[in-house]
């Protein structure tokens, strides 16, 4: 049920996910293609980070996967650009250890890092989790002075635009969605990240960074209030934003 001061439109049944794949082991990549063909997914196999990065802003998928370590631009420069100018979600794919770039590349917004050689049972559910890009107009929700729009991942407060990493705008999307409500840390860490993370320190990393940046315009007045022991709550008054 839609709470006082959001707005959006029907829901839409999501299309299949695409996934972009950096793999330079061939093998594991013909593996990774075959298995998800089968379950409808499409996927695009790129050889380096500057061939990710290309096909990312002419294809928009909907994750990219990353073998580290990446030859031509590393894992965690490609995260970081991606973060900023493509709304994809960025997994990386480890063999072994923890690489140092894959920690890099985590630190720089990738969402989690699963082991190699490949399982499906990881994969599917990252994908499934993130919105699909370029499927209808997606969703606009407004609370208060922010207006989101889920389609072109654009943010503004009171018309003046916010610049936000991925998992940011999905913090806020989230917080948005159950605005004046209190939203659990676990909830969020569940939704968002899929319960992978052990602790709550990366989630409040975020949290600190989007309240840096709903209260640097002016006259910003919505707030992500901490409640002690539970979680947060997006507070915003409730405005009239009709046309």
């Amino acid at each position: 049920m839609p709470q006082p001061g959001v707005r959006r439109p029907p829901s839409r049944r999501p299309a299949a996910p695409a996934l972009l794949l950096a793999e330079a082991d061939e093998a594991v990549a013909i593996e990774v293609i075959a298995g998800l063909a089968a379950e409808g997914i499409k996927v695009t196999e790129c050889r380096d980070g500057a061939e990710v990065l290309l096909r990312a802003g002419l294809e928009r998928p909907s994750m990219v996967l990353l073998g580290a370590p990446l030859p031509v631009v590393d894992a965690a420069a490609v995260t970081e650009l991606l973060s900023r100018f493509c709304p994809s979600t960025v997994v990386v794919g480890v063999g072994g250890h923890v690489a140092e770039e894959a920690v890099a590349a985590l630190n720089a917004g990738a969402v989690a890092a699963v082991a190699r050689p490949y399982r499906l049972a990881e994969i599917l559910p990252l994908l499934w989790r993130v919105p699909v890009s370029g499927e209808g107009p997606g969703e606009r929700l407004v609370v208060g002075d922010i207006e989101l729009d889920e389609a072109g991942m654009h943010v503004h407060v009171r018309g003046r635009q916010l610049h936000l990493p991925l998992r940011e705008f999905q913090v806020l999307s989230y917080l948005m969605r159950h605005a004046h409500q209190v939203v659990r840390r676990q909830q969020i860490l569940r939704e968002l990240w899929g319960g992978e993370l052990a602790d709550t320190n990366t989630l409040t990393v975020h949290i600190k960074r989007l309240r840096e940046k709903l209260a640097s315009g002016p006259g910003s007045c919505c707030t992500i209030d901490t409640v002690r022991g539970l979680g947060y709550r997006l507070e915003c008054p409730v405005r009239d934003h009709a046309r």
